[in-house]
């Protein structure tokens, strides 16, 4: 049986996530596969790459480098973090990607994507690293509104989490039968109607089937929420959870702030390890 692990985004909350993947890199557990959705991506290659600590390094290094992440860079590219700097320069120079490894590492990594002229989610197969590679993450953590539509291999793609925000279906669709799951919001949290569609209405208007899925973003959510749990109970799926929100916002430029939601990540990683290991572990017939 393949055993996946499923990452949601949720933009720097996924240092959470980045946390928990470096424990389980450190204590040498290994899956099949693993989806990724925006930061989920984003952060989840490094665990294809072998390069613990990578997430979170990156971004306390960066957070005040206006190249990075900035309304200058909006303003002046269309694209809140840096689509060419954020995306190409810093893994290809700065805080290089280990892409021989990632190549090398047999296990599977997709990458959900969202198209906009369909609202429907794009599930990308990954194994081949470099710019393009890293083009297909930039459109999986694309959030609307903040970035440019990206165009690769025939889509115009954005953020993932706008079609299919945690896919476990999607992995057990595609033969995983035992799947970790790691979420960014505590047990229990419900998404409510997105505050800012009068925005996304406007700003989305070239692309109507896209504002369409966003309205009804909070339904989708709530009802894969609803599904973990079920998994959950069935026994083939371990769902990991903050205690309570994390104290951080969608983007933050306070390297402390980030090394705090690491931390919370990495506590709860270390204290669930174990558990982890025997899940993922288990045999099956």
């Amino acid at each position: 049986m393949k055993k996946g692990l499923v990452l949601e985004g949720g933009a720097l909350r996924g240092l959470f996530s980045a946390a928990i993947m470096d424990v389980m890199m450190e204590h040498g557990i290994r899956f099949d596969g693993l989806i990724g959705v925006s930061a989920g991506a984003a952060f989840g290659c490094n665990y294809k790459s072998h390069q613990p600590g990578r997430a979170i390094r990156y971004n306390k290094r960066f957070a005040r480098d206006k190249r990075y992440c900035s309304w200058q860079s909006f303003f002046k590219t269309g694209d809140l973090f840096g689509a060419d700097y954020a995306y190409h320069h810093v893994p290809n120079h700065l805080d290089v990607f280990d892409n021989e490894t990632f190549e090398r590492d047999p296990m599977e990594f997709i990458v959900v994507c969202t198209n906009v002229e369909t609202g429907e989610p794009v599930y990308q197969r990954v194994m081949r690293g470099g710019d393009w590679a890293y083009d297909w993450i930039r459109a999986s953590a694309s959030m609307p509104v903040v970035s440019r539509v990206v165009e690769i291999d025939g889509y115009k793609l954005l953020d993932g989490g706008m079609a299919d925000s945690i896919p476990l279906r999607q992995m057990q669709r595609m033969g995983y039968g035992r799947n970790v799951v790691i979420l960014t919001q505590p047990h229990g949290y419900q998404k409510q109607p997105n505050r800012l569609m009068p925005i996304i209405r406007w700003c989305m208007r070239r692309y109507p089937r896209i504002v369409e899925t966003m309205q009804h973003r909070h339904l989708m959510y709530n009802d894969e929420l609803a599904y973990v749990e079920q998994e959950v109970r069935r026994g083939d799926t371990l769902a990991i959870y903050p205690d309570e929100p994390l104290p951080i916002g969608h983007t933050s430029h306070n390297p402390d702030e980030m090394q705090r939601v690491y931390e919370i990540g990495r506590k709860t990683g270390e204290e669930r390890v174990e558990e982890i290991r025997a899940f993922v572990n288990a045999r099956h017939d």
